[in-house]
């Protein structure tokens, strides 16, 4: 594990999340949705994991693209080209259900109470790849407030771009360095608080390998020993 910058200088004010996966049960969830999928179109020999994995690599493209699309679009666009990708062709009701997934979603098990302890000392915001509708359900599933929710809806970006994160600056009227970023996503994440130099925490839920290009980050394996490293440092 990278040793993490300290939080004492600059001070932390805000404390900056991903959402899908960070805090709420995204690969849980999809995989279950994929899973009654498969059964329905009995394709036995299709694993949900490489779908997922096929619609994570057709997020990236599709994310990328402009004009800017909702998240929503992307992920029945990026879902139906997955399941192709295997020789499927699910019917766009099934497609619908797993596109609408994540308003069901909910959070990892510390994580309420977890964001309960750093509410007391650092005001919370969500950053992430979603639209407003589709985050708010699930942000409300978390079930503790947020100062800030910012989206790619709002910033017309998705991350890993700079955009988003710029925007979100702005909105919340502070610097990158009076936050810390803490997220699941290597890619989504860790990659775009590299290039623009943020504290951050990789939340690895997964036992996966990080990338060395990205550093420096603190590892943790769940939002607990986040909020070690976080209120470790409180005045």
């Amino acid at each position: 594990m990278s040793k993490l910058r300290s939080f004492v200088k600059p001070k932390a004010e805000v404390i900056t999340f991903d959402c899908y996966g960070t805090l709420v049960q995204w690969y849980e969830v999809l995989l279950r949705e994929i899973d009654v999928t498969l059964a329905k179109q009995r394709a036995s020999q299709a694993r949900a994991s490489s779908i997922l994995d096929s619609f994570s690599a057709q997020g990236r493209r599709l994310t990328a693209e402009r004009p800017h699309r909702l998240y929503k679009d992307i992920l029945r666009t990026g879902f139906a080209a997955a399941f192709a990708e295997h020789g499927l062709t699910p019917s766009e009701d099934e497609i619908e259900r797993i596109a609408s997934s994540p308003m069901n979603m909910g959070p990892h098990p510390e994580v309420p109470d977890v964001l309960r302890r750093l509410r007391e000392r650092y005001k919370l915001a969500i950053f992430t790849n979603s639209d407003d509708d589709l985050i708010a359900p699930t942000v409300a599933r978390i079930g503790v407030p947020f100062d800030y929710v910012i989206t790619a809806e709002q910033a017309h970006a998705y991350k890993p771009s700079r955009q988003l994160f710029e925007y979100a600056y702005r909105r919340m009227d502070v610097t990158p360095d009076q936050t810390v970023h803490v997220a699941m996503g290597m890619y989504w994440d860790m990659k775009a608080r590299h290039e623009l130099g943020l504290r951050g925490i990789w939340v690895n839920r997964r036992g996966e390998t990080g990338n060395p290009d990205w550093l420096p980050y603190a590892e943790v394996s769940d939002l607990n020993g986040a909020a070690d490293l976080l209120l470790a440092h409180q005045d």
